[in-house]
C-alpha cells in the first residue's frame, strides 16, 4: 500500500475556506487548528474549572458498554488512562450504518485514532480516541443500507429491511433478523481467501446484536479496538442519565441557546456562505421520546413547548423535571449535540467532515452561551482507494483521477475519436454538407413549379438526412463495438472511483476491499501519522 497526497476541492465553500484560507472564517471557529500551539491553549483550557458530567462515572459506562461490544483489551486501557484527569480525548461520529455505511466512516474512525496519538506525543499526556456512534437519530432508511460495486459493473445496494416501520432511535429499533442484509453481502463479494472468514465473523458479531447501532459498534471494536479505539453511543441508557443536567440546563436557556443559534447563522451569512443546518426562530434545538418511543422536534410555543405541528404540548418546568428524572427521554439535535459531546468527555478536538465543519461554524455563539468552547476542529482525512487493475487501466487512457472527476466523458470521447481510424464522423459530415450544397439547388428549381413541390423537396431531403444520419449511427455502433473492451475498462474505471456521480468514499462500503486485501492495509493506514493537509490522498493497492 502506497499513499499519495492529492490536492481537491472540498465541494462545501466553507469548509474549503477552513482548510486553506483560514483567515476568511477565524470569527466563527475558536481555534486555528493549522496553528500548533492550539494544542496547548485548548489543553489549558480544558484544564480549567469548567461544566462537565462526573468522569468516575463516565469511565464505569463506557466500560460496561465496551465490554458488551466486545471490545479490544487496547480500548479498556484507553478507558483506564480516561480515568486520569489530565487525560484529554480526541472524538468524532457518525450514524450507525449497515456493515459501517461508506468508507468516510472507516477513514473517521482511522483519523480520530491518529490524532490522538499525535496530541499525545504533542503533549507529553494520555490523549484518548472515542467514536461517537450517533444512536438517538431516527431516520433508519438513512442508515440501512451500504453499496458495492459488483462484477458485472453495477452499483448494488445492500438493505436491511425495518422490522417495525417504527420511527424511533436507531439504538432502540429491535432487529431479529440480519440473515437476508448477510446473505446479499455474501452474494456481492467475490471468491477470495479472505470471503469465509469475514463473513464467518460477521455472522458472529450479527448474532449478538439486537440492534443496527450494536452490531455496528462491535464490528467498528473488532476493526479498530485493537488500536485503542473506544467506542460510545449516544442513545446508551448509561450515558444518558450523566447527561440528566445538561439537558435541564439546555431546556432551561432553550430561548438564549436558539437566539445564539440564529445569530451563529447569521454570522455564517455574512461571511458569504450558507448556512448547513436549519435556523428556525422557534426551535429548541432538543427531542423528547414519547412513550410510543416516537422522537419529537421541540419548538417554542406560547408558554411551553410544542412540536412542529403544535399538536402536543409541554409544560417547560414538567420537561426540566422529567429530564432529572428521566433523561434517556430526551436527545439532542444537530446544533446541541457538539455541547453534549463537550459536557461528557474532555473534548481536545473533533474529527469532522467538511459539512460537519460547515454547521459547526454555527455553534459558536452557543458554546459562548453556555459558557462552553468549541474545541479544535479536526478536518477528516479522505482517501481515494485505487487497485492495481484500475491504475493499469487509466494509464492506458492517460486519465487522471481529476479528469476521472471533472472530464470524464469528455477524454473518452476524445480517446474514441482517437481510434476512430475511418474518420466516420469527419466524412459522415463532409457527405451531408456535400448533399446539402448539391440539394439546395434543386430544391430552388422544383419549388419554382409551385409551393406544393417546393414542401415535397424538403421533406424528401429530411429523409435523405436521416438515412445518411442512421447509416452513421449504425457505423459508429460498429465501430465502438471495436472498442467494447476498453469502453467497458473506462467505465469500470468511472464506477469505481465516482460511483453515482459521488466520490467513492461515500458510496462505497468497506467490506470489499476488506474481502479482496484482507485487514493489514486498514491497521497501516491507522498507523499513519497525522497529516491534516491536503486532506485528500491516494491509496494505491
Amino acid at each position: 500500500m502506497k499513499l499519495e497526497p492529492y490536492e481537491r476541492k472540498a465541494g462545501q465553500s466553507l469548509a474549503e475556506d477552513y482548510e486553506h484560507h483560514f483567515e476568511r472564517v477565524r470569527d466563527i471557529y475558536e481555534y486555528n487548528v493549522w496553528d500548533e500551539t492550539s494544542w496547548e491553549r485548548r489543553a489549558a483550557w480544558l484544564d480549567q474549572p469548567r461544566l462537565s458530567a462526573n468522569r468516575t462515572e463516565l469511565v464505569h459506562n463506557l466500560i460496561r458498554y465496551n465490554d458488551k461490544l466486545g471490545n479490544e483489551p487496547q480500548s479498556f486501557e484507553s478507558l483506564e488512562l480516561l480515568r486520569r484527569p489530565e487525560t484529554l480525548v480526541i472524538v468524532g461520529g457518525q450514524q450507525a450504518g449497515l456493515f459501517t455505511g461508506p468508507l468516510l466512516v472507516i477513514y473517521k474512525a482511522a483519523t480520530i485514532i491518529q490524532a490522538a496519538r499525535h496530541a499525545a506525543e504533542r503533549l507529553n499526556r494520555p490523549v484518548v480516541p472515542v467514536f461517537w456512534i450517533a444512536g438517538e437519530d431516527h431516520d433508519f432508511d438513512e442508515v440501512n443500507h451500504t453499496y458495492v460495486l459488483t462484477q458485472q459493473m453495477q452499483v448494488q445496494k445492500l438493505k436491511l429491511d425495518n422490522p417495525s416501520g417504527g420511527r424511533t432511535s436507531v439504538s432502540r429499533l429491535v432487529i431479529d433478523n440480519w440473515e437476508d442484509a448477510l446473505t446479499q453481502l455474501d452474494h456481492s463479494l467475490i471468491d477470495t481467501e479472505f470471503k469465509a472468514p469475514l463473513l464467518e465473523k460477521l455472522m458472529e458479531l450479527a448474532g449478538k446484536s439486537s440492534t443496527l447501532s450494536e452490531f455496528f459498534g462491535r464490528i467498528m471494536a473488532w476493526l479498530f479496538g485493537k488500536h485503542g479505539l473506544v467506542l460510545l453511543d449516544s442513545d446508551d441508557p448509561g450515558i444518558r442519565k450523566l447527561e440528566g443536567p445538561m439537558f435541564a440546563r439546555l431546556l432551561e436557556k432553550h430561548a438564549e441557546v436558539n437566539k445564539a443559534a440564529l445569530s451563529g447563522s447569521e454570522q455564517v451569512k455574512n461571511l458569504g456562505y450558507i448556512p448547513q443546518a436549519e435556523a428556525h426562530p422557534d426551535s429548541a434545538h432538543l427531542f423528547v421520546f414519547e412513550e410510543n418511543g416516537e422522537r419529537v422536534l421541540l419548538y417554542r410555543g406560547g408558554d411551553g413547548l410544542t412540536d412542529r405541528k403544535q399538536e402536543r404540548r409541554y409544560d417547560l418546568a414538567q420537561l426540566v423535571e422529567l429530564a432529572s428524572q428521566s433523561p434517556e427521554r430526551f436527545s439532542n439535535n444537530v446544533m446541541t449535540r457538539p455541547l453534549m459531546q463537550d459536557y461528557l468527555l474532555p473534548v481536545l478536538g473533533a474529527v469532522l467532515g467538511p459539512g460537519e465543519i460547515a454547521y459547526w461554524g454555527m455553534t459558536r455563539p452557543i458554546f459562548d452561551t453556555m459558557g462552553m468552547q468549541m474545541p479544535i476542529l479536526l478536518p477528516r482525512r479522505e482517501h481515494t482507494l485505487l487497485e492495481g487493475t484500475i491504475q493499469k487501466h487509466m494509464d492506458k487512457f492517460g486519465l487522471t483521477l481529476d479528469d476521472v472527476q471533472h472530464r470524464f466523458e469528455e477524454k473518452k470521447q476524445e480517446w474514441l475519436r482517437e481510434k476512430d481510424e475511418l474518420r466516420l464522423e469527419e466524412r459522415f459530415a463532409e457527405v451531408k454538407e456535400q448533399f446539402s450544397k448539391l440539394y439546395r439547388p434543386l430544391l430552388e428549381t422544383v419549388g419554382s413549379i409551385n409551393p406544393g413541390m417546393a414542401k415535397l423537396g424538403q421533406a424528401n431531403e429530411q429523409k435523405i438526412l436521416e438515412q445518411i444520419e442512421f447509416l452513421e449511427t449504425r457505423s459508429t455502433e460498429a465501430s465502438l463495438a471495436q472498442h467494447e473492451a476498453a469502453i467497458r475498462q473506462l467505465e469500470r474505471i468511472r464506477l469505481t472511483l465516482f460511483p453515482l456521480g459521488r466520490s467513492q468514499e461515500r458510496v462505497y462500503n468497506i467490506f470489499s476491499y476488506l474481502n479482496k486485501y484482507g485487514t493489514d492495509w486498514l491497521d497501516e493506514l491507522v498507523r499513519q501519522p497525522l497529516s491534516l493537509r491536503p486532506v485528500h490522498s491516494i491509496i494505491y493497492f
